[in-house]
C-alpha cells in the first residue's frame, strides 16, 4: 500500500470540528440558550423585531457556513477511505475533531468576540462579567485544540506501529 494513500486526512477532521463547534455555538448559545446571537453587541440587540430578524439571518448564514465545513470534511473523509484498505487509529478522528473544535472557539472567540466585538458568549449577565464568559469560551478552545493535538499525535503513533 502506498504512504500516502494510507494518511489519515487531517483536514476532514479539521474540517468536520470547525463545523461542529459552529453549530454547537450556533445550536446552543445563540438557539437553546440565547445568550447572544450574531451581532448583537454590533448594535443590533435582540430587543426589537426588526433586529431580531437581522440577527436569525445572521445566525442562518453562520450555520450554512458551518454546514459547508462539514460537507467538505466528509467529501475528504469519503475521498481518502475509499481508495483503500486503511488501518486509522480512532484517536486520529477524535484528535482532529477537537483540535477542529477548538480553533474554531479560537478564532470565533478573538475575531468575533473581541476585534470586531460582533457579540460576547454570555450577554444575558452584567456587562462587565461578559470578558469571564469570553476568556471562558477561549480557554476551553485552547484545551480543546491541545488536547486534540495529543490524542492526534498518540494516534500517529499508534498507527505507525500497526503497519
Amino acid at each position: 500500500m502506498e504512504r500516502e494513500t494510507a494518511r489519515f486526512p487531517t483536514a476532514a477532521g479539521i474540517l468536520f470540528g470547525l463545523g461542529l463547534g459552529g453549530f454547537f455555538d450556533g445550536i446552543v448559545l445563540h438557539q437553546i440558550l440565547q445568550w447572544h446571537h450574531m451581532v448583537t453587541s454590533a448594535g443590533y440587540p435582540a430587543d426589537t423585531v426588526q433586529n431580531l430578524r437581522l440577527n436569525t439571518l445572521l445566525d442562518g448564514l453562520f450555520h450554512a457556513a458551518t454546514y459547508v465545513f462539514v460537507v467538505l470534511g466528509l467529501v475528504l473523509l469519503w475521498r481518502s477511505a475509499h481508495r483503500s484498505h486503511l488501518h486509522w487509529s480512532g484517536k486520529l478522528l477524535g484528535g482532529t475533531l477537537l483540535m477542529g473544535f477548538g480553533l474554531f472557539n479560537l478564532v470565533e472567540g478573538i475575531v468575533d468576540h473581541q476585534i470586531l466585538g460582533l457579540h460576547h458568549v454570555n450577554e444575558t449577565v452584567p456587562r462587565d462579567q461578559w470578558i469571564y464568559w469570553d476568556i471562558g469560551f477561549l480557554l476551553w478552545g485552547a484545551g480543546m485544540l491541545i488536547g486534540g493535538w495529543m490524542l492526534f499525535r498518540a494516534g500517529k503513533r499508534q498507527t505507525a506501529g500497526s503497519s
